[in-house]
């Protein structure tokens, strides 16, 4: 992979903002460099533009070099800083499949950058080769999620592994779901492929979806593209410390996530009693496909009761189909008691 032809050359060209906080490193006893008020301590200072103290708490949780860390306001930042960075608007292209996250196409959007899809097949699984034909000279990135989202199942890895090898371009692999799955992350491959950029989250396993907090992980030097890139001080204090806090409790989000797979399973097996379900496809996430008989009737009956579920019957491959979160204990026994006063 040839990193600096697939940059934008207004990219390789920028000249970054220089925070204050970029030009010092270390402790003060007096800080007048950044125009604070030194009054409201500790908010009143700019957090470290580069959450260094996170990233070396999670270095050391997954096993890769701070260096290779990427933080962003929740997912959704990487994926806008990957297109913003590599991608000529109205020139280049990405290739994804379909159905998947819609933020790929909505980044791509706000980009004009075309997004050439690819229909997963019947059971939801994806052919390497046909991504890589759809791909052409203009196409920069290609965005895979697995476990995907509507779909919830875990993607082929030997695919994945063709296209990273196949693919001159970026891969990216959306792992937002991986703590649900059988599998484990491709994280520690990241040395062998380098193309590949791997997208967690802290929104799922780990419950922290309101303080917005997303993970990109590739090579150093890709990492300093999106740190050139991206706002100065794009993580706030708040969520910092938030994050430090959390982190220490990870024998807790472990326990969480077992629960949840153990509320699935029990889930899936009871929606298949229910008369007007027609399939309950496999999931390797923390949330269920469901295709029923008046998918949307069916919505807007939960609505009514106030559960809400998210209806995907529009979307391809998902016709009448409600894509359902696994929730508390006392959630989901709300959830299928509704469901079956439908009976």
């Amino acid at each position: 992979m040839n990193l600096d032809k697939l940059l934008r050359n207004n990219i390789k060209a920028l000249k970054p903002y220089s925070s204050a906080r970029d030009e010092f490193s270390g402790e003060a006893d007096v800080y007048l460099d950044a125009n604070e008020n030194p009054f409201n301590k500790p908010y009143n200072r700019y957090p470290d533009p580069l959450q260094w103290a996170v990233k070396e708490k999670i270095a050391s949780m997954k096993a890769v070099d701070p260096e290779k860390i990427f933080l962003g306001n929740g997912s959704d930042e990487p994926i806008d800083i990957i297109l913003r960075a590599f991608c000529e608007p109205g020139i280049d292209n990405m290739v994804s499949i379909e159905p998947t996250y819609g933020m790929y196409q909505v980044a791509a959007d706000i980009n004009n950058v075309e997004v050439r899809k690819v229909k997963l097949d019947k059971e939801f699984g994806f052919s390497a080769q046909q991504l890589l034909d759809a791909a052409n000279l203009y196409t920069k990135v290609i965005f895979i999620c697995s476990p995907n989202n509507p779909t919830a199942n875990l993607l082929d890895k030997a695919e994945i592994i063709k296209l990273l090898t196949g693919f001159d371009g970026l891969v990216v692999l959306d792992e937002a779901y991986i703590d649900f799955a059988p599998e484990s992350s491709m994280l520690p491959d990241l040395d062998k492929y380098e193309n590949l950029i791997v997208l967690q989250t802290f929104s799922k396993a780990w419950g922290m979806a309101g303080i917005r907090l997303g993970m990109a992980f590739a090579q150093p030097e890709i990492i300093r593209i999106f740190n050139k890139v991206k706002y100065p001080y794009n993580i706030n204090m708040l969520t910092q410390k938030k994050a430090l806090e959390l982190l220490d409790h990870f024998q807790e989000k472990d326990e969480w996530v077992k629960i949840i797979i153990e509320e699935r399973g029990k889930m899936i097996r009871k929606l298949f009693k229910l008369p007007f379900v027609q399939v309950v496809y496999p999931s390797d996430a923390n949330f269920i496909l469901v295709k029923m008989n008046d998918a949307r009737g069916i919505y807007e009956y939960l609505t009514e009761k106030k559960i809400i579920v998210r209806d995907r019957s529009k979307i391809v491959l998902c016709d009448d189909c409600l894509r359902i979160t696994i929730g508390s204990p006392k959630e989901n026994r709300k959830l299928r008691k509704a469901l079956k006063k439908l009976i």
